[in-house]
């Protein structure tokens, strides 16, 4: 790709390089990371963001949301419905992360500010936001939309078409708890290959052109992590995983993805959903 369709801006995430993008599109802020890492996006900022593209409310892509309708007034934060409540009242969001992180979380992700109700707008799919259309792409989170660029064509894709952060396809489908739906994200997947992007612009991490390639790796890696988790508990789970990253993938590299992906939080996303598929099954006459 001559031209990049972005601005990637790292927002130096556990004061490390390549774990969380933020994107910059002529104003248009795309997904702004955690609370944590407000100043150093301040200081990658090229101007003024005049609206903010929220992929799904995870602190990793929108906790940063509030901090910034604070610090520039005349923000307006698109967001998804299911996931809007959340942003104007973070509770429930924070309570759900602390079972994950522990007592983490406040040092991992900052101090997550609500955003106020007039700044948000609502998604549900299907819109166009001036060059940018909205595509619904559940499987990650019931509430993850992509931003689709009718002018580069390159798609901002949050965590739906999973986890890269080298040049080299290796890609990790991020599971953690707690509404993973791996059917929605088959066809979530089958949407974006409709959209035939340009890019797929990651936030974890980067711009990678290679398309078609790294849907192939990630739909092998979803199905992989599935049968996985179904074969075996927590700790076999994790052991293998690390051990077939390690072979492809050099330590810095690991520490990275593990940043923003880590091992033993896709376990516990996979088997919750294992076990709602299993009830739903039970409970059918």
């Amino acid at each position: 790709m001559s031209e990049l369709p972005a601005r990637l801006l790292d927002v130096g995430f556990r004061g490390t390089t390549g774990a969380i993008a933020s994107y910059w599109v002529d104003g248009f802020l795309i997904d702004p990371g955690p609370a944590s890492c407000v100043d150093k996006l301040l200081a990658e900022l090229p101007g003024e963001p005049h609206t903010l593209l929220v992929t799904h409310i995870h602190l990793d892509h929108a906790g940063a949301a509030g901090t910034l309708c604070r610090l520039f007034p005349g923000l307006r934060v698109h967001v998804h419905e299911r996931g809007l409540p959340h942003l104007a009242d973070p509770s429930r969001l924070l309570a759900s992360a602390e079972r994950l992180y522990g007592p983490n979380l406040g040092n991992l992700f900052g101090r997550t500010e609500p955003v106020p109700a007039d700044r948000l707008v609502a998604l549900a799919g299907g819109e166009r936001i001036d060059r940018f259309r909205v595509e619904y792409v559940p499987g990650h989170a019931s509430h993850h939309v992509a931003y689709f660029d009718t002018v580069s064509g390159a798609a901002f894709i949050g965590d739906a078409c999973g986890v890269r952060v080298t040049p080299d396809p290796v890609v990790v489908a991020p599971t953690p708890p707690p509404d993973i739906d791996v059917e929605a994200w088959l066809r979530s997947l089958e949407a974006v290959e409709r959209l035939r992007p340009s890019a797929l612009c990651l936030t974890h991490f980067g711009i990678y052109s290679d398309v078609e390639r790294h849907l192939v790796a990630m739909r092998a890696s979803l199905g992989d992590l599935v049968a996985l988790a179904r074969s075996c508990g927590p700790d076999e789970f994790e052991r293998w995983l690390r051990a077939r990253l390690a072979e492809a993938l050099d330590a810095p590299s690991l520490r990275r993805l593990e940043a923003v992906a880590p091992l033993d939080q896709l376990f516990l996303g996979l088997e919750r959903y294992l076990r709602k598929r299993a009830e739903v099954k039970d409970s059918r006459p």
